[in-house]
């Protein structure tokens, strides 16, 4: 039985935000998302979380469905999250994808004219914050495009989103992949965007030299290119979770 891809969002972004991606998605690959506490559709966490105990969540989470393996595809800081449930799970992640995403609090970083609009999740509740935004914050097609800024991100439930995007910010503080990145026996997919201002292109190139089985696709877009590349994206995926 193929196992399920269980997808793992960026910061403050519902599970919605990668359905044109999910389209393209071979329909022979069962798919699982999920809002993190404190984000979309799931009740505002009680304490702070790290990624380890979210990890432990997620891998609940798709047991409880009936799947003994899935495959785990991390975009952003879903992908911190991707490759802490890969070192914990070993045999239950069976192949990683990550996508627009670096190794945490030990990386190459973005402008920080950038990571200042990461603060709050303003852009996910004013559509026309987001559109302002858009081309010097996700780069790629909402450079030529930033109205779909609005239309993608769409607005968020008011209730409980600060302190669940809070609990995102810091689940990772201190947090770094960069020294068990060798460990990692799955075999992986790394996605890049060339024009990515939050992810500099960098550091794909460098986890894809650390990851022993790892391999780097450089797609002509930004920060969101798996849903504005979805059409390429989507079948490149597939083909890498149903190859031999």
């Amino acid at each position: 039985m193929q196992p399920p891809l269980v997808l793992l969002n960026g910061i403050g972004a519902r599970l919605e935000l990668l359905q044109p991606f999910v389209d393209q998605v071979d329909p022979a690959i069962p798919v699982i998302r999920f809002d993190v506490p404190g984000v979309g559709g799931s009740g505002r966490p009680r304490f702070p979380y790290r990624l380890s105990g979210l990890a432990v969540l997620a891998q609940r989470l798709v047991t409880r469905l009936g799947y003994r393996h899935a495959d785990v595809l991390g975009i952003s800081w879903g992908g911190g999250l991707a490759q802490q449930w890969a070192l914990q799970s070993p045999r239950f992640c069976r192949r990683v994808v990550l996508c627009a995403t670096a190794t945490g609090s030990v990386m190459v970083p973005a402008r920080l004219d950038v990571l200042s609009k990461m603060i709050t999740p303003h852009r996910y509740k004013d559509p026309l914050y987001a559109q302002k935004v858009a081309a010097n914050l996700y780069g790629g097609a909402l450079r030529e495009q930033p109205e779909l800024a609005g239309r993608l991100l769409g607005a968020l439930p008011s209730s409980g989103q600060r302190w669940g995007y809070c609990c995102q910010l810091t689940s990772g503080a201190g947090w770094t992949s960069l020294p068990f990145l060798p460990l990692l026996r799955q075999r992986t997919l790394i996605l890049a965007g060339e024009d990515d201002p939050i992810i500099p292109p960098v550091n794909a190139r460098i986890m894809a030299s650390l990851i022993p089985h790892a391999t780097l696709r450089s797609y002509p877009d930004g920060h969101l290119g798996l849903v504005t590349l979805a059409d390429v994206l989507g079948p490149e995926v597939s083909d890498f979770l149903l190859a031999d």
